[in-house]
């Protein structure tokens, strides 16, 4: 199976680190021109030098805006008039006990995980449908279905995505885009690392670590380790490319089985 978006233009949201910067470089491995966004143009001129080192010839664009304003959607649009491929990796997280979550914090995570998206699925969606292609992923994650008691608010996020995902699906129905969103398993991404030697035995070796992680703190999980950002590139780029032109409204999972259903 070879996987071809030469031809493409992608945006990837908060793609500077972890599972956004494996799925831009996914894509500019796949032959897409990649949009490479993040706060600022330090975090940008690095994860595009790292891209571009691994991938030759990756065709790489800059997007330095912060995408959960107005205004730093306008950014988006100066840099990218038109993408071909939409997707809305930008999240934030983090543990809080359910009953001090105040106000702003629940519309903070609703802002940042939920309404960047709908914004840029709003600027992009018409010309897509108008060019009949395109490509929309939302990343979501195993917390909104399972949702995790010490993170209410981030499952609620999740979970909303799922449905705006859906939604802009009916959307574009008929009109040979596809938007689907992605469900995510524990993932080592930034920061995971000193987060497990937390909670298991610092003198394990990582990969020891890991497994011991999963089995103590995540036994759901049927791959029984953490799932490496390429890992969630790979179901992505192959989401984004033309192979996948007859899956659409779906939420689909690369979770290591963590979630305990046959169905999304």
């Amino acid at each position: 199976m070879k996987i071809d978006v030469s031809g493409k233009t992608a945006l990837v949201t908060g793609s500077t680190q972890g599972i956004g910067a494996a799925i831009a470089t996914g894509l500019a491995a796949a032959g897409a021109e990649v949009g490479v966004n993040g706060r600022t143009a330090e975090s940008v001129t690095r994860a595009i030098d790292a891209i571009a080192a691994r991938v030759d010839g990756a065709r790489l664009v800059p997007v330095v805006a912060d995408v959960t304003t107005e205004a730093g959607v306008d950014a988006v649009l100066a840099a990218l008039p038109d993408v071909d491929v939409l997707v809305n990796n930008l999240g934030v997280f983090g543990s809080q006990d359910a009953l001090t979550i105040d106000d702003d914090e629940w519309r903070r995570y609703f802002e940042v995980n939920v309404l960047s998206a709908v914004r840029l699925i709003r600027v992009y969606l018409p010309g897509m449908m108008e060019r009949r292609w395109g490509r929309v992923l939302d990343i979501a994650s195993d917390s909104a279905i399972v949702i995790p008691r010490e993170m209410i608010h981030y499952g609620m996020s999740k979970t909303a995505l799922l449905a705006v995902s859906r939604g802009f699906a009916k959307e574009a129905a008929g009109t040979g885009v596809t938007v689907n969103s992605v469900i995510a398993g524990p993932t080592h991404t930034g920061g995971v690392e000193d987060f497990v030697y937390e909670l298991v035995d610092r003198s394990l070796p990582w990969d020891e670590a890991q497994r011991e992680f999963m089995r103590l703190h995540r036994p759901q999980s049927l791959l029984q380790r953490l799932i490496e950002p390429e890992e969630i590139a790979n179901l992505v780029v192959y989401l984004s490319s033309p192979l996948a032109s007859a899956t659409t409204g779906a939420a689909v999972r690369v979770d290591g089985g963590y979630v305990d259903s046959i169905v999304p």
